[in-house]
């Protein structure tokens, strides 16, 4: 029974950036049905199945009923615009122009459903050189300036998040979005349309320290030339670890920890703006000094001290740390025909009306016959359907 329990969405969108953020809906208490072609969505085909489902479309779609649909013929367009009538959201994911060319635009959806919140996710947006091209993740982590923020410190050479870090911001971003959305219908009881573009999600999420050369257009600096304080890894006589401090007080301790209270009154050092100036010779020193430790002993010495600190995990050591176990971090379910499922716990926590994840991702149109029952459909209707090649039902 989570905050958004009544919810009814529509899902229209594939791959990450809408899946992802109608699963989070989902999670929290939404009733969210996943409409698909026939041949189900891309996602469904990438990476190795068990139960017929990859993890990744797994972990992007649990929660989901899913319908498969021929949204080019009559019949499959009228099973969607029932399902359109009765919904409070829809997203969709499709490129600019498209919805319109299938007759679901946002004008013609709001004249069915004036109460709708509509969401309308692109790459780069419905103008520009960009706007009608194919993209995936690389494409807005190269436009966004990504690279540049993950380019080798040696070599600058640009490199790429190892993660589709731009689709799951927005997802995020969206997710909120309709949230706000929804606040704004409950206050007036307007519907309105969402548009949002990854590249822009993206922008908004690396600007703050990411571009803050850029901030000030009078003192414009390379941004590159601003973000020398990250990094943090440092090898240990055993391990890698990462340490760091902003303030005073963390300083002091870093410098405790390692037993080099010289560096404590060190005018190099001494301030944060001057350890800002100096960073590149103070991480050398740090650098230098947490060789000299094995990996227990000066994690050990940095808690004790305040610093903020941790050993580098490999993803297969995340299911045993002591933190991620003890905070409940990883939820470990059963389902019939898959296992044991081990997905990430819901982030937001609610005290009141709390999430969970109600069920794993469906196979495709595993629920077509269900949903269309509850749309007031006949055996004889959905079976001359199914006839029809109009729906799959698994």
């Amino acid at each position: 029974m989570g905050p958004l329990n009544g919810l009814k969405v529509v899902d229209l969108t594939s791959m990450v950036s809408g899946p992802v953020a109608a699963m989070m809906l989902a999670d929290q208490g939404a009733s969210v049905i996943k409409v698909e072609p026939l041949h189900g969505e891309q996602m469904r085909f990438l990476g190795p199945p068990v139960n017929g489902l990859p993890p990744s479309f797994y972990s992007c779609n649990r929660g989901k009923e899913s319908i498969a649909l021929d949204l080019k013929s009559a019949e499959g367009k009228a099973v969607l615009w029932q399902l359109i009538e009765e919904a409070d959201v829809l997203l969709q994911n499709f490129r600019p122009g498209a919805m319109e060319r299938m007759g679901f635009g946002e004008d013609a959806v709001r004249a069915r459903n004036e109460g709708i919140v509509y969401v309308s996710i692109s790459g780069f947006g419905e103008t520009g050189p960009y706007a009608n091209q194919r993209v995936y993740d690389p494409v807005i982590q190269a436009l966004s300036g990504a690279t540049d923020i993950q380019a080798n410190r040696i070599t600058r050479d640009p490199e790429m998040f190892r993660v589709i870090i731009a689709d799951k911001v927005t997802s995020l971003t969206a997710a909120q979005a309709v949230s706000s959305a929804l606040y704004h219908r409950a206050q007036t009881g307007e519907g309105q349309h969402i548009k949002l573009s990854m590249l822009d999600a993206m922008l908004a999420f690396l600007w703050p320290e990411g571009m803050a050369g850029l901030t000030y257009a009078e003192d414009e600096f390379d941004p590159a030339n601003g973000s020398g304080s990250m990094d943090l890894i440092y090898p240990t006589k055993d391990g890698f670890i990462t340490a760091g401090v902003i303030s005073d007080k963390e300083w002091v301790g870093m410098c405790k920890a390692l037993k080099r209270e010289d560096l404590m009154d060190d005018e190099r050092f001494s301030t944060a703006r001057a350890r800002g100036q100096n960073a590149q010779v103070r991480k050398e020193i740090t650098l230098d000094e947490i060789a000299k430790w094995p990996s227990a002993e000066i994690l050990q010495r940095l808690r004790e001290n305040d610093v903020p600190s941790a050993p580098l995990l490999r993803r297969s050591e995340l299911l045993a740390n002591e933190q991620i176990v003890a905070a409940g971090s990883v939820l470990r379910t059963e389902h019939e025909g898959f296992g044991e499922v081990r997905q990430a716990r819901p982030a937001a926590q609610f005290t009141k009306t709390p999430s969970e994840i109600s069920g794993p991702a469906p196979k495709l149109g595993e629920q077509s016959t269900t949903i269309l029952r509850r749309l007031g459909y006949g055996e004889e209707q959905i079976k001359e359907l199914i006839d029809a090649g109009v729906l799959i039902s698994s």
